[in-house]
């Protein structure tokens, strides 16, 4: 940037001397056609030369020359001996070779005598020069000034930025503390502003990294536990009924292990900043389908009854193995919680010109002043012994940031828990 500033600004100086160099030229040859066209006006109309003024035209360092004749050709004054000057000369101005020397001549008449002021155009080109450079002369001291201002004024400006950008360069990767804005140029302020910004952003997502990291390995302590203590008393088994009861025992805390290791992939890939799938038109009708499909054991098992009222055709924008998760662990959760014997509902249609998932269930509902809670990871209601992962809520709110949806629960009809998932709205866990 200094580099390309003090060139514009040399190169403009540059450009107006030398504009400044050539007006000055022309207006100082306009102003010695001036003098000599004045000069044979005031011999006219004057009639005579006084001896004084014929002896101050007599001056050899005055570079005129004044010549007058009769109309028949006589000459009757000549200011001063130089060589030849023509004898006739056409009326005005014009340009005339005389040895190695070209003369600019005036030459007008009266009724009785024609009068002739000559130049030497080396004088004129001289004095010319010497008046368009005197003119030119500020430009070339101003220019010399004007860069050493713009080098100092940028520079003053760069080194600010110098500084933070020195201060950033030696921290490590865990200092995520913003960098200071005071003194910053205005230019600048705006850049730091937003690399600020971007700290902030990565030091809540090296937390939140941190916490799951955290809260995942508190998580999968217990059921690794709990399968080493199941290994043990198969090992111990003695008779068919104790390695049987073992091995089934066994069996479900592999399950659900298992269902805790996807549910915190989901998590992860459902968390804010995660690059996803480019999103497609997707038949949401089909991916609720495919996820009620998906609890239809569990709901067999429990006994539960499980209706799904589905308009066909709606489609969004999306990822559609991230939306069949939505709608899954939606179901899922209302089939676990609602009582044997229970019945959950799962309707999708279009409210308002925006799809709108609805899974209302029979179940103990959540309280009002618990429902904003249900949406943090790992986090389980108090009597809730379902052997949930309290993740399901915590993807879904995930994954309908992604795709813009919004998420509220409500007070179902059946008596228990309504989720409705609208989408197109800002993405928020919505408590009303």
């Amino acid at each position: 940037m200094l580099v390309t500033l003090l060139a514009v600004v040399l190169a403009s100086a540059a450009i107006s001397a030398v504009v400044t160099y050539r007006n000055v030229l022309a207006e100082a040859e306009s102003l010695f056609d001036y003098q000599l066209r004045q000069m044979a006006l005031s011999v006219r109309n004057q009639g005579f030369i006084s001896s004084a003024e014929a002896a101050a035209l007599a001056d050899d360092q005055l570079d005129f020359v004044v010549q007058i004749w009769s109309l028949d050709g006589s000459q009757i004054y000549l200011s001063r001996p130089t060589p030849a000057l023509p004898g006739r000369a056409v009326l005005g101005f014009s340009d005339v070779k005389i040895g190695a020397e070209t003369w600019r001549l005036f030459t007008t008449v009266t009724r009785d005598r024609a009068i002739q002021v000559a130049q030497p155009l080396s004088v004129r080109s001289r004095l010319a020069a010497q008046a368009a450079l005197r003119g030119s002369l500020p430009v070339f001291v101003l220019a010399p000034l004007l860069a050493l201002t713009v080098w100092w004024t940028v520079g003053a400006a760069l080194r600010r930025l110098q500084g933070v950008a020195a201060e950033v360069k030696q921290r490590d990767a865990d200092a995520l503390d913003p960098v200071p804005e005071e003194g910053l140029p205005r230019e600048v302020g705006p850049l730091v502003h937003a690399f600020n910004g971007l700290l902030e952003r990565l030091r809540r997502a090296s937390a939140a990294q941190r916490a799951f990291v955290s809260d995942a390995a508190h998580e999968l302590r217990s059921p690794l536990t709990a399968l080493g203590l199941q290994l043990q008393l198969l090992r111990r088994a003695t008779t068919d009924a104790e390695r049987n009861s073992a091995i089934d025992a066994l069996s479900g805390g592999i399950e659900r292990a298992r269902r805790l290791v996807e549910q915190l992939l989901a998590l992860a890939r459902s968390e804010p900043g995660v690059k996803t799938a480019p999103f497609s038109a997707v038949d949401l009708s089909e991916a609720v389908r495919l996820a009620v499909a998906d609890v239809v054991p569990l709901a067999h098992d429990k006994g539960t009854e499980l209706e799904l009222e589905a308009a066909p055709g709606i489609r969004i924008d999306g990822d559609a193995f991230a939306l069949r998760i939505l709608a899954r662990n939606l179901v899922d959760n209302a089939v676990r919680y609602s009582p044997g014997g229970g019945r959950v509902q799962v309707t999708l249609r279009t409210e308002a010109g925006r799809p709108a998932l609805i899974v209302d269930d029979s179940g103990p509902g959540i309280p009002p002043d618990d429902r904003k809670r249900v949406f943090d990871r790992f986090y389980r209601g108090a009597g809730r012994d379902e052997g949930g992962s309290g993740l399901g809520l915590a993807i879904a709110l995930g994954i309908a940031g992604q795709h813009r949806a919004r998420i509220e629960l409500l007070g179902s009809p059946l008596g228990g828990l309504r989720a409705r998932v609208t989408f197109g709205g800002a993405a928020q866990g919505d408590t009303s």
